[in-house]
């Protein structure tokens, strides 16, 4: 399945206009890890390998670096057995244990309240995670890759309706890195992936 999204800041009369009329499905506490190499091997790339309240999952990258659509398309692959093939990692011990013995190592935790709804057919999330940041996540779910650029026009054009701020706003990830761990991020500026 692919992700299609784009992130928002949202005002207080924003929030209230794009839930009008919404169906709360959710809402949750993630403690995300985040594993990475020391050189960044993976978030080099716009891949994102975390750890979501006790299981992996990798979020690999089938946008162009750079989000040139404007929004992010990620495969989540959520099976061990599907991150062991896409890391090249053999089955030695745990999946974490391997990791480990191979080089990655966790280089961000974040912990989010996420509440989640149902408008129209998107899947609206909002965020607030324990370093001060809040955003609006709008995505659609294909099966389909080439309805990306379909999927993001009609993100765009509903974030419009609402009337929110396109402006790009950068990710709970890139903010954390942004202001926590100024290294990597230009790393992640300099392999333009932001």
């Amino acid at each position: 399945m692919i992700e299609v999204e784009k992130k928002f800041k949202l005002t207080p009369e924003q929030e209230v206009r794009l839930l009008e009329g919404a169906t709360f499905l959710k809402a949750v506490t993630n403690e995300d890890i985040y594993f990475d190499t020391k050189d960044f091997s993976l978030t080099k790339q716009d891949h994102w390998l975390r750890k979501r309240s006790g299981r992996f999952e990798l979020k690999r990258r089938v946008h162009e670096l750079g989000h040139k659509l404007g929004g992010t398309a990620y495969d989540e692959i959520e099976d061990e057995a599907g991150i062991r093939t896409f890391l090249k990692l053999p089955v030695v011990d745990s999946l974490e244990a391997d990791l480990t013995n191979t080089g990655y190592k966790p280089f961000a935790k974040i912990v989010k309240e996420r509440k989640s709804y149902e408008r129209e057919g998107f899947h609206i999330d909002l965020d607030v995670c324990d370093f001060g940041y809040e955003l609006a996540e709008i995505e659609l779910l294909l099966e389909d890759e080439n309805q990306r650029q379909e999927a993001l026009k009609r993100i765009e054009d509903f974030a419009k309706r609402m009337g929110l701020d396109q402006t790009p706003v950068r990710g709970k990830i890139i903010e954390y890195l942004y202001r926590f761990a100024p290294e990597h991020y230009q790393a992640l500026l300099d392999a333009g992936v932001i």
